[in-house]
């Protein structure tokens, strides 16, 4: 026979997150965007170049959340047309709690236009004429945050859906992961005992490097693409 002695001791429960300091806006949910920009009537809609500089290398501006909660950042530059923008919007619109959760646009409505021809056409006969208009994307920037009396847990299963079909690498994620990632790349460079890297490769020329890699690599040390 089998003596089991019950013991009894303490439990350390962790304490429930404090949203009293969190005030939900009069209209919480994401707002409509417009598919093609505004002009003046006396004004004949501009076309534009590619303007792929746009798309390229990181975010300087808005790569925070502003409300230190959580949201969808991209991972690598690409474009947002009016779709995309859409699909953004109803989805989380319609599975968030709009009761204690908010929404808020980190983009522009599309502004840069892209042109197109005809299918058939023949070559020649000048710039075509405007298909649709996008929002250029630079990699790190925030594209959508979602905040309010709610855990990452909560929303993370319709953030992750909106980041995987959008047409780049982008992923659902929250301010204090951003930060434990910024803190882990720093903990990395510090304790990396090689000292053949890419910037320093570049920066001293190595094998000449310089007559065949991009400028851009000479700038952002093959980080971006």
């Amino acid at each position: 026979m089998v003596i089991q002695n019950q013991t009894a001791g303490m439990k350390n429960y962790k304490p429930p997150i404090d949203f009293s300091g969190i005030e939900l806006p009069e209209k919480p949910k994401l707002t409509f965007m417009d598919k093609v920009p505004t002009y003046p009537s006396n004004l004949k809609p501009p076309k534009m170049a590619k303007r792929i500089t746009l798309m390229r290398g990181p975010e300087l501006i808005h790569n925070e959340f502003i409300h230190k909660q959580y949201g969808i950042v991209a991972l690598c530059g690409g474009r947002l047309n009016s779709g995309h923008i859409e699909m953004i919007r109803m989805t989380i619109n319609r599975k968030m709690d709009a009761n204690r959760m908010f929404a808020v646009w980190r983009i522009d409505p599309p502004w840069q236009p892209l042109t197109r021809k005809g299918q058939g056409k023949r070559m020649g006969g000048g710039k075509g004429a405007i298909d649709h208009y996008v929002t250029p994307i630079k990699a790190g920037r925030v594209i959508v945050e979602v905040g309010g009396k709610c855990e990452f847990a909560e929303v993370f299963s319709f953030l992750n859906e909106v980041a995987h079909i959008l047409p780049f690498n982008a992923k659902a994620t929250s301010h204090e992961l951003m930060e434990a990632e910024k803190i882990k790349e720093k903990e990395l460079a510090a304790s990396n005992v090689n000292p053949y890297t890419a910037e320093y490769v570049i920066k001293n020329n190595m094998g000449g490097c310089h007559d065949w890699i991009s400028p851009y690599d000479k700038k952002w040390f093959f980080k971006y693409v």
